[in-house]
């Protein structure tokens, strides 16, 4: 199962970024197939924040935009939304701990230790920072290599 971290999914509805197209393409690939695919949830709260925000585009995308760009997601029939079960702690542990991660990473940690729970091979993502989670999960740039 492939999972979508959060700044593919913000790319892949910016208009105004230089990787729309690449994660528009990659995000409807996966929506469309019948093989599950993945959503972290604090990916979906990251991309919220991300879009909406003020400072971090102008203009923001108007907060209903954003909720209904979510609610397209959530009607895919094969999308799987990771969340933290009771017991997951272990996993982050074993994570943030083998990898030496703090502050700022734990956010990364957390990702890639909900993939690796839940049984997620592949982690799409532009951010180059999860490969000290390689152990956990397989990390591909949807962007700049082939997909499949």
């Amino acid at each position: 199962m492939t999972a979508v971290d959060a700044n593919i999914l913000v790319y892949s509805q910016r208009m105004d970024s230089p990787w729309y197209r690449q994660a528009e393409d990659a995000i409807r690939e996966l929506a469309e197939s019948r093989t599950p695919w993945a959503i972290p949830w604090p990916c979906v709260y990251e991309f919220l924040n991300t879009v909406t925000h003020p400072r971090r585009y102008e203009p923001p995308t108007p907060v209903p935009m954003a909720l209904t760009v979510v609610e397209s997601w959530l009607a895919s029939p094969s999308l799987v939304l990771l969340s933290e079960p009771m017991g997951f702690f272990a996993t982050l542990r074993d994570v943030i701990r083998s990898t030496r991660v703090a502050g700022p990473a734990v956010h990364d940690a957390r990702i890639a230790a909900l993939c690796h729970y839940h049984g997620v091979d592949k982690l799409y993502t532009a951010d180059r920072d999860f490969s000290r989670f390689a152990r956990y999960v397989r990390v591909e740039n949807p962007l700049v290599a082939p997909r499949g």
